[in-house]
């Protein structure tokens, strides 16, 4: 879409740019493999937007301090640093050896802000609630219909949701109710969490909320899938369970004109992970009335797959306790 949308910007404003500048842009913000690349000279020029080789890019500098000083947090990336000491080395953008922990800290300060803002537990269930409501919607609203035509979906903004609010049709009422929980921070609850041992990630299989409700042991409430919602968050340094670093290359310094890796065995210091992916389980309750039931039959699900309760976390008894 983001293709279509430079198109259509370019078509829509009249902007005059010849097609082979107009087709190195696109290039810049969606290549990852030289193979696709059409120039042949200058290609560190694609390291700067979208860059699919180590995932240092203009994008993270940008972001990562926005939105950790929007959250009021503090950020210890320095990107003005990378950028006074950065060169270009056989084409491509290479960085002082002296700065690996500076780069560091850019997929550090990433994968905090993930875990932290992007997938908190309520962020997320607000996320789930607001797809449940337009999925609700969408059969009524023609809302999917817009996805792949750049004139309709720039209009796809936040105003979306007040249109649900303000259509009056009995067809929308399930969607203005989610709309309206969400504004009344009845939210759906988070009941708990786990981490998937890192041994039993290579061979990870989705889970669902079948899953959750075929552990549920007898009792007062009985579980429906509808009930229960499995929210499974992946956080890493941005290249899944490699690490970035071992595809970054630095120089020594001003004076030097060699370009190299460092590797694990030389790494500048033991305290920096060996492993760079996190696979987070979590399951919420769509209702707070069955929040010990679901929680319970999460509890069961650990106990069958893993023999053990990988949670690190009892569920609180006073949100078990909320009707």
């Amino acid at each position: 879409m983001s293709l279509k949308m430079i198109d259509y910007i370019v078509d829509q404003h009249y902007i005059d740019i010849d097609s082979g500048r107009l087709n190195r842009v696109k290039e810049m913000i969606v290549t990852s493999h030289a193979s696709q690349k059409s120039a042949k000279e200058k290609q560190f020029l694609y390291d700067i937007v979208a860059n699919g080789r180590n995932g240092i890019d203009v994008d993270k500098f940008d972001y990562i301090v926005r939105d950790s000083r929007a959250c009021g947090l503090g950020c210890n990336f320095q990107f003005e640093r990378l950028m006074e000491t950065m060169r270009v080395m056989g084409d491509e953008i290479c960085y002082r050896a002296k700065d690996y922990l500076t780069v560091y800290k850019l997929f550090s300060a990433r994968a905090d802000l993930h875990r932290t803002v992007y997938t908190h537990a309520k962020v997320k269930a607000i996320e789930l609630m607001l797809v449940d409501a337009l999925l609700e919607a969408n059969e009524h609203l023609g809302i999917s219909s817009s996805i792949q035509q750049p004139a309709e979906f720039w209009k796809l903004d936040d105003t979306i949701i007040n249109a649900i609010l303000a259509d009056p049709r009995p067809e929308l009422k399930k969607a203005r109710d989610i709309i309206l929980r969400v504004r009344r921070r009845q939210l759906y609850q988070f009941c708990n969490e786990y981490s998937v041992p890192k041994a039993k990630q290579e061979h990870f299989k989705g889970i669902t909320a079948q899953d959750i409700v075929c552990s549920q042991k007898a009792g007062e409430v009985t579980l429906k899938e509808e009930d229960v919602i499995v929210s499974i968050v992946k956080i890493d340094l941005t290249r899944g369970k490699k690490n970035p670093l071992e595809s970054t290359n630095f120089y020594q310094d001003y004076c030097s004109d060699v370009k190299f890796l460092i590797d694990k065995e030389e790494r500048i210091s033991h305290l920096l992970p060996t492993f760079c992916q996190d696979m987070i389980v979590r399951v919420y309750a769509k209702e707070p009335h069955l929040v010990e039931a679901v929680s319970d039959a999460f509890e069961n699900f650990q106990m069958k797959t893993y023999g053990e309760k990988t949670q690190v976390h009892s569920t609180p008894e006073k949100k078990k306790r909320r009707r």
